[in-house]
């Protein structure tokens, strides 16, 4: 079974991708935006991935959230799964190919630590980008059941990265 996309090398373009959705998504959340971030494997630099855009936003509540995601249909956007109390999830594709993801939490929710921690640390540390990346590319070689068989298989890897993120922090 295939994932949302193939794994491809790093695009140079994935940081612009990110900025040109950043600028169009501030005017959805607008004074209770705290930030707008570029996370997962499109924003660590020679790192392969899914090309899809992981873009996390800190907002500061979310009582606005059901105008937001009015709003975020207009942009492409639809409701995932929410991934879990206070992490909401939207995608966007453009035909039949996943473009972005969008992940939105409270400035102080524990996903936020953890998805820039992750990222910051593939960002510094060349053997573990390397490592993740022949991880992911195996699983996806061997993956029968999807996307949550993948994400399943990259769970203890990313779990480790994390901890010790914080131990270098």
């Amino acid at each position: 079974m295939t994932l949302t996309s193939s794994i491809t090398e790093y695009d140079e373009g994935w940081p612009r991708l990110f900025e040109e959705e950043a600028g169009r998504l501030w005017s959805i959340f607008g004074a209770s935006c705290v930030d707008i971030h570029h996370v997962g494997s499109t924003a660590v630099e020679g790192l392969v991935a899914k090309p899809e855009i992981d873009i996390l936003v800190t907002v500061t509540n979310t009582s606005r959230l059901d105008r937001w995601w009015a709003d975020l249909r207009g942009f492409g956007y639809r409701r995932g799964g929410d991934l879990m109390e206070g992490h909401h999830f939207f995608r966007r594709d453009v035909g039949a190919v996943r473009t972005h993801k969008l992940h939105i939490c409270l400035s102080d929710h524990a996903q936020v630590s953890r998805m820039l921690g992750i990222r910051d640390h593939l960002r510094g540390n060349a053997a573990d980008r390397k490592a993740y990346a022949v991880l992911k590319l195996r699983l996806e070689r061997e993956n029968r059941a999807g996307i949550a068989e993948y994400l399943e298989g990259k769970a203890p890897f990313l779990d480790d990265l994390y901890r010790r993120s914080q131990t270098q922090a």
